[in-house]
């Protein structure tokens, strides 16, 4: 199984129904994209304060490497990509992936 995490830094004038919504666009993927068998995402939570201006969070978990690669170049993944930039506070530079085989 592969964790996807992607860690956001969305502007804060994004209001919380247009965040939503990308969001529910992203976990909807896994009725177009085979392989995807989770999805959960969140604002930043923790009074660590340790987030360094990321504050929205998500993860996606797949079968194998094989569906996360599919996920990756998938044409409704790059679409939904587009979405979240518009939402972010400094484009790709706004972004952490990190990803990790169980």
């Amino acid at each position: 199984m592969i964790v996807h995490m992607v860690l956001l830094k969305v502007k804060s004038t994004v209001r919380k129904p247009k965040l939503a919504k990308v969001m529910e666009s992203i976990g909807a993927l896994a009725e177009v994209i085979p392989g995807i068998t989770s999805f959960s995402w969140g604002p930043y939570s923790s009074p660590e304060g340790m987030n360094k201006g990321f504050n929205v969070g998500f993860c996606s978990t797949f079968r194998n490497a094989k569906a996360r690669d599919r996920y990756l170049t998938h044409p409704a993944h790059e679409k939904v990509k587009l979405d979240v930039l518009e939402l972010l506070d400094g484009g790709v530079d706004a972004v952490i992936a990190f990803d990790y085989e169980e």
